[in-house]
């Protein structure tokens, strides 16, 4: 963990800006979120970078009594919590609609079903989860943007927060 907070803080000192109105996301495991010197380092990490918002991104869908408990932690340090890979994996709607109330954001892969053959049904499952992301009040994230036409297709569900190669690579400061 120690790692990570390092390099999302060169990272934020990287953007070389005023951190106001920026948004740094990243991704934490069960055995992450579960460790509580890693919530530590994560709260003591927000202060730092503060007013810049930090959201955790959730990786595995965790329990309801979990979710509940990781949800009124990162709330109360005004933080946002995030299931990631919705519709792939073990995020299925059935394995996660409990847990829609203690999140504040959704986050379809597109790139997992290109990945696995299965691009055909990019449309349909983004209509389905912009519909539940409305349901719950919840943000919706389009991660796989990587052309025009993506763009378009979020556009169309009216997504506002994309994530891909069409805006940069990653890269890891130095």
């Amino acid at each position: 963990m120690d790692d990570q907070t390092k390099l999302i803080e060169q990272t934020a000192a990287d953007l070389k800006t005023s951190l106001t109105n920026k948004v740094i996301a990243f991704n934490l495991n069960r055995e992450q979120i579960d460790d509580p010197l890693a919530l530590g380092a994560i709260v003591a990490l927000k202060k730092r970078l503060n007013p810049a918002a930090l959201t955790i991104e959730l990786t595995d869908a965790p329990t309801l009594d979990e979710i509940q408990r990781y949800s009124l932690l990162l709330h109360q340090y005004g933080m946002k919590l995030v299931l990631d890979d919705v519709g792939t994996g073990t995020n299925t709607y059935d394995n996660i609609k409990n847990l829609l109330p203690f999140v504040d954001q959704i986050k379809f892969a597109m790139q997992n079903l290109r990945m696995s053959g299965q691009a055909n049904q990019i449309p349909e499952l983004l209509a389905f989860w912009t519909n539940i992301a409305r349901q719950y009040h919840l943000e919706m994230v389009l991660e796989g943007v990587e052309d025009h036409h993506d763009q378009l297709l979020a556009d169309k569900y009216g997504i506002k927060i994309h994530q891909g190669y069409l805006y940069g690579k990653p890269t890891i400061p130095v």
